[in-house]
């Protein structure tokens, strides 16, 4: 729980893995793993620097009490049960909904790349650069809030960093722009040829409801075509911080997008690329009781 020694072991961690991507693919299952556990305790670090009770498992008590200095009255410390890799990018997202590179999709292969070696000694070798370079985007933006310099984490790897990011982020940007002028171009082929308000008419019947449908849907401008289009995502609690309380918002809940679809232009977005569509949000706060969003009416109150 302290957020110094997660950084430093987290810088350890990373100039291990560094090191063995840079052996070559013999060594990349080292990597993948070292890089999803310096990840993990960057993330942690920036947690524990707001609050200790930011990285333990809300469900165990003993836990809360030593992160919230009443460490007297639980267990021994070294039973301490803390959050994973996943729900500690979700919550470091929450408190960085702007800053964030990465989407929780893109998580998915690193966590899963991570497990494969530690349990089982096997890892998906064609992914291991992309899962490897998730790494180093999703850790930048961390560095950076938590004030330590590129070149004293990234060491003399930095340039290597620069050219893995560089390129991941420059094929992910080709493939977006492909979309939009796609769809740009199926626009104009259904309703070029139509007057602005016989137009307006009949895209007002196709843009009414959801073409994707998740734990929730809201409506977002089409960053192609300029009509309604619809993000899907999933709904989680919004945490609200009161000094050394952390509580749910009783009206609000966050819409993590996962996909955008356009049933206009027939623009199709998955969580991979939706970060790239500047014109899109990383993120949407809803007005609802976040115990019943599921199945509750809810209606788009800001977007980040």
């Amino acid at each position: 729980m302290d957020a110094e020694q997660l950084k430093v072991s987290s810088t350890r961690w990373m100039n291990a893995a560094l090191a063995a991507f840079a052996e070559g693919p013999e060594s990349h299952d080292f990597a993948v793993h070292h890089a999803g556990v310096a990840t993990e305790h960057l993330l942690k670090a920036y947690l524990v620097s707001k609050h200790p009770a930011l990285i333990v498992d809300g469900n165990h008590f003993d836990s809360l009490l030593h992160a919230t200095g009443l460490g007297s009255h639980a267990g021994p410390l070294t039973k301490i049960k803390t959050i994973g890799l996943v729900d500690a990018y979700s919550r470091v997202t929450k408190l960085l909904p702007k800053k964030i590179p990465i989407s929780k999709a893109d998580l998915g292969p690193l966590a899963d790349a991570r497990n494969g070696v530690a349990h089982s000694a096997i890892h998906d070798s064609t992914a291991s650069e992309r899962v490897f370079t998730t790494c180093l985007r999703l850790i930048d933006p961390v560095l950076e809030e938590l004030k330590i310099a590129p070149t004293s984490y990234w060491g003399p790897y930095l340039l290597l960093h620069d050219k893995l990011v560089d390129e991941q982020v420059r094929q992910e940007r080709v493939a977006v722009e492909a979309l939009l002028v796609k769809a740009r171009s199926l626009f104009e082929q259904r309703f070029g040829h139509m007057s602005p308000d016989e137009r307006d008419v009949v895209l007002a019947a196709i843009t009414s409801k959801p073409t994707i449908t998740m734990s929730r849907e809201a409506q977002v401008k089409c960053p192609a075509c300029g009509s309604q289009g619809w993000m899907a995502g999933e709904v989680e609690a919004v945490y609200v911080h009161d000094g050394d309380q952390v509580t749910v918002d009783p009206q609000e809940v966050f819409l993590e997008p996962h996909e955008f679809a356009c049933g206009a232009c027939g623009l199709e977005v998955g969580t991979k690329l939706l970060l790239h569509v500047g014109d899109l949000p990383r993120g949407i706060f809803l007005d609802a009781d976040p115990h019943n969003y599921i199945d509750g009416e809810a209606t788009v109150t800001e977007e980040i």
